[in-house]
């Protein structure tokens, strides 16, 4: 059994812990990965399967139909589909995008890959990002994937989280220390 991250608990965790276990030893992780980032994908486009997915107004028989119907047309197929019906037969689908999110994290765990939240003040160019990841790369020793924000009002610089760590060059941040200086000096 795979040593579990501490931050997955829960139900989701469980169910995300079962999947994980089940797809590595079918040698299916990357094609479940896959799968449950195409249905991922799928919530954040449709409020309507959203809702499908979060009211407990559906029967759970409602709710499978509706589900098969949505993973045929997605060719969604395989051990995802399956485990997906097996979250939907549990009335447990409404926990699905936390399922989706430790699963991500435990294969990035299993690969020794991280993910970074990056936000920038402007588009960076693929140049830039490619250095941002060679940098990150070299401090942890591990791939890193990049999770890119936009947000003009941080000026200029850039907003790095990488696991329990920060660190903020952005300009509005050392506008805003330089301002407490002067109104501690004056």
């Amino acid at each position: 059994m795979a040593a579990v991250d501490p931050s997955v608990s829960g139900v989701s965790g469980r169910y995300a812990t079962a999947l994980f276990e089940l797809a590595r030893e079918d040698k299916s992780v990357d094609a479940v990965k896959a799968d449950l980032d195409k249905f991922d994908a799928m919530l954040a486009d449709s409020p309507e399967l959203v809702r499908l997915v979060r009211s407990p107004v559906f029967s759970a028989d409602t709710q499978a139909k509706a589900l098969a119907a949505v993973l045929d047309k997605a060719g969604i197929g395989g051990t995802t589909a399956k485990f997906l019906k097996v979250l939907t037969a549990n009335r447990r689908l409404f926990v699905v995008a936390d399922v989706i999110r430790a699963f991500r994290a435990m294969v990035a765990k299993f690969k020794g890959e991280a993910t970074a939240e990056v936000t920038v003040a402007e588009t960076l160019t693929n140049k830039n990002l490619d250095a941002l990841k060679s940098a990150l790369k070299s401090v942890t020793g591990k791939d890193i994937t990049l999770n890119v924000k936009v947000d003009p009002s941080i000026i200029g610089g850039l907003v790095v989280k990488l696991g329990s760590r920060m660190v903020d060059s952005s300009l509005r941040t050392k506008l805003n220390s330089i301002k407490h200086a002067m109104k501690e000096a004056g």
